[in-house]
């Protein structure tokens, strides 16, 4: 709805109660950084988001196992605040890395891999390096075909930018 100071409130009363009722690193902690930092992100205060995803992913580093998929959402967000950030090379390199772990935990045709070759497609197009895009984009279109209904907005969008990057080349 628009109305990040509420939500904002209410997260960070949230984040207060799990840290009296559980220890320092405990994974259930996450979810409030990660909703704080996904706030700051929506309103565009980025240093903001970076300091509470970032936080998110101490956390996780510590409490779950080295290729656990909310490392991956942790490397992805820490990434998407970079590239709106225009800091490309850094989101290119967490992007990369949410993609490791997802290649290992995920099966092959999972959604979540396409939204990570999509982000990755993203980067390398911002950056100019068109047939990276390209070659990024028809992963995630690929995997999206077979994984979601054929009217999904998803498929849509990388069709667009398939469209777009080609325009560029």
């Amino acid at each position: 709805m628009g109305e990040y100071s509420k939500a904002l409130s209410s997260y960070e009363r949230a984040l207060e109660i799990r840290k009296i009722a559980l220890p320092p690193n405990h994974p259930d902690l996450t979810a409030s950084y990660n909703n704080i930092g996904s706030v700051y992100y929506n309103m565009g205060e980025y240093s903001k988001a970076l300091s509470s995803h970032e936080r998110s992913l101490e956390i996780r580093k510590i409490a779950l196992p080295p290729n656990h998929p909310d490392l991956a959402a942790s490397y992805n967000n820490i990434g998407s605040v970079y590239y709106n950030m225009g800091e490309y090379s850094k989101a290119l390199s967490l992007f990369e890395r949410s993609l490791e772990i997802k290649n290992i935990a995920l099966p092959p045709n999972h959604p979540d891999l396409a939204h990570s070759y999509n982000g990755i497609g993203a980067v390398y197009g911002n950056m100019g390096e068109y047939s990276k895009a390209l070659s990024y984009y028809e992963t995630a279109q690929d995997i999206w075909k077979k994984s979601l209904p054929s009217n999904h907005p998803h498929i849509a969008l990388v069709k667009r930018n398939i469209e777009n990057v080609k325009k560029k080349m």
